[in-house]
């Protein structure tokens, strides 16, 4: 009775989780817009990197402060190599720190392949942990003994807060790589600790792109309608940030961050939900959309024929192509619109928009891959549990077949997904192209107008030119008799020889001024001192003597 009232009050049961199949809970609450996500530091995403989060231009030291056996020493009492400054580098407990408490949402899957809702120690099948209950939690994770009919107990965390983090690594030894992978949305999936004939563990994180639709936002924490992409002040298209649509509508990047301990008896699935105060998914969402699966015939009669526990791991990423599915019709709707506008207007302003556009799809095509990468993973890793003796060689093989099928049916529709991103994306080429187009046909007409103007007056210009050439001599003669010489009028003082001396001389001085102010000339090196070019004439007559010398010599010898 003691433990029971702790845990009462350690815990707060939601009341509307009575029911069979949270279907009406399936809309987040806070559908505040999300935040960019982070670039993702590729090189700490899994364990088989040998130096995790550290620091190269730090030399590092070993700790040499104690570490609490218990689960407050997570992770080092787990992991001996993470040291703290290693820990501290990748935020792992951090960012958890904003987190006050966590909710938790438990489901299980029977051995007979049915979906139940535990009654964890009285206390429901949601609890909320705050840090002043920590110990309660830990008796639910550690203490109770999990009944021998589960197959897979699925636990989903909403607002990870340090403490639970703590206790689930401990727990369930998780590497701290599926917790500072799933914090920092860096793609990951990898196996650890393989035990032949006892299981693993299988880590998946996949970021992906779910829709916001307008009327799904509320007015309060949403703008009515996104600001346009042309509009922007920001010159920086940034593919990590949600991407507004011209009907109001939004696509933004989310994430499924899952870690899976397989055993032969029973195995456990712990799913991360990232930051669910914003409209990405929450814990439980996914947990009322997982309830759905144990409903549906085609994945039920796949639990009966099969007892490996990762065909549950595969069904929840059905949940990233159906987020993936509704992007690209959306995507579709707004590419023809674009199209639309390109084919009515010639606003080259459009052009913005094409090329943001078309960085978010390339930028999908990498999340795409992941994707595909993620099924191949789950359907190429093989479960060692499944090689224990409580499985027959029948058994074995029908499971493998069956994880064959399934993977390839979830590998054909992300294929399908994949050209239809590239038929997106060579529609959103081909607009660009026809913007350019129209662009330059305004262009090239303009030219051809400022081309017949040139010309017209190239004509002008010539008929100047002809008038000019007929009065040319005669204006040269009325200037040479106009002249103050004594051969043209009597009585001058300055005479034709001296007109003469003095223009050749200030021609020459104009010469030698022009040529000694250039700095490229043929007749000195190029940027020569001044001092050089002063003496340019010395120079050219010395060339002019010396050079022809020293070539006939060349040729003689």
């Amino acid at each position: 009775m003691a433990v029971s009232r702790t845990l009462a009050a350690a815990f707060r049961v939601r009341s509307d989780d009575s029911d069979d199949l949270a279907l009406q809970h399936l809309k987040d609450g806070n559908t505040a817009l999300p935040p960019a996500v982070p670039a993702p530091p590729y090189r700490h995403a899994a364990p088989s990197g040998p130096w995790p989060w550290m620091d190269f231009d730090v030399e590092t030291s070993s700790s040499t402060t104690a570490i609490d056996p218990s689960w407050r020493g997570y992770p080092q009492n787990q992991f001996g190599n993470w040291t703290p400054d290693q820990v501290k580098r990748s935020k792992m407990l951090e960012k958890c720190l904003l987190n006050k408490s966590s909710t938790i949402y438990w489901m299980d899957v029977l051995n007979t392949g049915r979906f139940a809702i535990p009654d964890m120690g009285g206390l429901g099948s949601t609890m909320v942990v705050g840090n002043e209950h920590e110990d309660g939690f830990w008796h639910v994770l550690h203490g109770q003994q999990r009944p021998d009919n589960i197959r897979v107990r699925s636990i989903f965390v909403d607002d990870l807060t340090s403490p639970v983090l703590r206790m689930l690594g401990t727990r369930y030894n998780i590497e701290p790589f599926f917790f500072t992978s799933s914090i920092n949305w860096i793609p990951s999936r990898y196996q650890e600790a393989p035990i032949h004939k006892e299981g693993d563990h299988i880590t998946v994180t996949l970021p992906f792109v779910r829709t916001l639709r307008k009327n799904s936002r509320s007015s309060r924490s949403a703008p009515t309608t996104p600001v346009p992409l042309s509009q922007s002040t920001n010159s920086r298209i940034n593919t990590q940030a949600a991407f507004p649509m011209s009907d109001g509508n939004m696509l933004f990047i989310d994430l499924l961050a899952i870690h899976m301990v397989r055993g032969v008896k029973t195995s456990t699935i712990i799913s991360y939900h990232p930051e669910s105060t914003w409209c990405r998914t929450s814990a439980q969402r996914l947990h009322s959309l997982m309830q759905l699966v144990g409903g549906s015939v085609y994945w039920q009669k796949i639990f009966d024929k099969s007892q490996d526990p990762t065909f549950v791991f595969l069904a929840i990423l059905w949940y990233a192509l159906y987020a993936w599915d509704e992007s690209f019709e959306l995507l579709y709707s707004h590419v023809s619109e674009l199209e639309s506008k390109v084919l009515q207007t010639n606003n080259i302003e459009l052009t913005r928009e094409l090329h943001i556009l078309q960085a978010h799809l390339l930028h999908y095509q990498a999340l795409l891959h992941n994707f595909e990468l993620s099924v191949k993973f789950l359907a190429k890793t093989h479960n060692p549990a499944m090689d224990s003796d409580d499985f027959s060689d029948h058994q074995r093989k029908e499971s493998k077949d069956l994880m064959e099928r399934e993977s390839e049916n979830l590998l054909s529709e992300i294929d399908r997904l994949e050209k239809r991103r590239a038929m997106l994306s060579n529609r959103l080429k081909n607009v660009m192209d026809l913007a350019f187009a129209t662009v330059n046909i305004d262009d090239n007409s303009q030219t051809r107008k400022l081309t017949e103007a040139t010309v017209r007056d190239s004509a002008a210009m010539k008929q100047i030119s002809y008038l000019t050439m007929v009065f040319l001599p005669a204006s040269f003669l009325a200037s040479v008799f106009g002249m103050n010489v004594a051969e043209f009028n009597q009585g001058a003082l300055q005479t034709l020889a001296h007109y003469i001396e003095v223009t050749v001389s200030l021609t020459l001085l104009t010469i030698y001024v022009v040529v000694t102010l250039q700095t490229h000339s043929t007749f000195h090196d190029r940027n020569a001192p001044f001092l050089r070019r002063a003496v340019w004439p010395a120079l050219t007559a010395w060339k002019m003597m010396y050079k022809p010398r020293e070539k006939a010599e060349k040729d003689l010898v």
